[in-house]
């Protein structure tokens, strides 16, 4: 499983080579449309404040002439006093829009024109305190009369031409900024569809070519990593064979023979024999599943002769399906497992029974003791462990090799189910599909 775990690191380390060779391709021009897009936008926020500000100065040179002379000549007539005229907000919202048509202006002579609106507002600040200042003496209007011909209209005329000036080179410069940002928009746009059709015809090249340098090395690694998968699973085939169930065999062979029970010494000599052809099966890796129950059988009579008082056992398998196909040693460690785990940890000894289904779809065999059984955190722990890449508990190697090689043989709907209750017992199922023939398409 480990050299399957390197295939599909390699392979998914591949795919991310790909991705990663089409966003280098992409990349530029991504950043090209970013960086045009950001220019586009720029430029419009710069148009967008330029037109902002002929609104604004349009609106206050339209306003501002007329009514700060009106409003000068009520205060001077007396229709207003000093206290509720309204020249001072005038002269407050004048400067607040010169200060405001200030942060718009990028032109030097129109930032000019707006420094003079500044003084001749200051100018008309020091003409209105001097018409307030006037009041105070009764024969004042004649004196204030030429103060408002002579210094305010004509300085609200400079403001208002000043502005009007502001207003012309204003449109000059937005009449420029547009001819400029549709010249760089098409610009933008060519060089955009350029770069594109550069890139797609780069990635319709390598997509090309991609077969030919990317799938060579692969399938010469896939090569390697089948070859070494297929010698470790064998390995972990023959692995599977315990060693001290050899031992304990030809052990329980000797005492029979010492104590002359000839019969139960061929009965186990012979079922040892069968054990190790079925195991060994000539590197077969996929066999019948009439192979597969005499293997497990053999199993069954060793132990039940050295377990009597404890172990029975039942293969109860329908015909129909002896001759379907099977992965070698797949029900073996499950019966050692029901033997070694569930009868032996309870006291007066258990069954194995060894069913068979012919379901519609796959086939179903299950292991089924009647042993301790396992507790719900017990089975939960197991079930996960079967799910991991690598186990982390030896304990339940043994299934996830099972498991592991049902699902890479036949796919990953089929595989071991676990049922078990503490005490009760527990039933393992092997679900397999209904196939005849030794081809297996992984």
């Amino acid at each position: 499983m480990k050299f399957l775990g390197k295939v599909k690191s390699r392979f998914s380390s591949l795919t991310t080579k790909i991705r990663i060779s089409y966003l280098v391709l992409l990349l530029p021009n991504i950043i090209f449309i970013l960086f045009a897009f950001y220019n586009l936008q720029s430029i419009s926020a710069r148009y967008d404040e330029m037109l902002n500000s002929v609104v604004l100065a349009s609106e206050f040179s339209l306003d501002f002439k007329n009514d700060f002379d009106y409003e000068t000549y009520l205060l001077i007539v007396g229709n207003v006093s000093p206290e509720e005229t309204n020249l001072p907000v005038l002269l407050s919202d004048a400067r607040r829009v010169v200060e405001n048509l200030k942060d718009y202006t990028f032109n030097q002579a129109n930032m000019r024109r707006l420094e003079s609106a500044e003084k001749y507002l200051n100018n008309l600040e020091q003409y209105t305190e001097h018409i307030k200042a006037n009041l105070q003496r009764e024969d004042c209007y004649e004196d204030n009369i030429l103060i408002w011909e002579n210094d305010v209209q004509i300085v609200t005329g400079l403001i208002q031409e000043s502005i009007n000036e502001y207003i012309y080179y204003e449109n000059k410069q937005l009449q420029i900024a547009q001819t400029e940002n549709r010249a760089i928009l098409v610009r933008t746009i060519q060089l955009s569809v350029i770069i594109l059709v550069v890139v797609l015809g780069l990635i319709f090249i390598i997509s090309l070519l991609a077969p030919i340098w990317i799938t060579r090395p692969i399938k010469k690694q896939v090569t390697r990593e089948q070859k070494r998968l297929r010698k470790a699973e064998l390995d972990l085939l023959q692995a599977q064979i315990n060693p001290h169930f050899l031992y304990n065999t030809l052990d329980a062979i000797v005492w029979s023979a010492e104590a002359g029970n000839q019969k139960q010494v061929v009965s186990m000599v012979g079922s040892l024999s069968d054990f190790f052809r079925t195991s060994l099966n000539r590197g077969k890796e996929i066999i019948t599943i009439r192979e597969e129950l005499q293997h497990v059988r053999s199993y069954l009579e060793i132990q039940q002769i050295r377990y009597q008082d404890i172990l029975s056992y039942e293969i109860s398998v329908p015909e129909d399906i002896f001759e379907y196909r099977i992965p070698k040693i797949t029900l073996q460690p499950l019966v050692e497992n029901a033997l070694y785990h569930g009868i032996k940890n309870r006291r007066g000894g258990g069954k194995i029974i060894v069913s068979g289904e012919n379901k519609e779809d796959c086939i179903l065999l299950k292991v089924i003791d009647d042993g301790m059984g396992m507790t719900k955190e017990r089975k939960a722990e197991v079930e996960r462990g079967l799910r991991e890449a690598t186990p982390e508990e030896s304990s339940i190697y043994g299934l996830y090799n099972i498991n592991e090689r049902i699902r890479l043989t036949y796919g990953g709907s089929y595989g071991i189910y676990l049922e078990s209750e503490f005490e009760k017992g527990t039933v393992v199922t092997v679900r397999l599909p209904k196939i005849l023939t030794e081809i297996v398409e992984k």
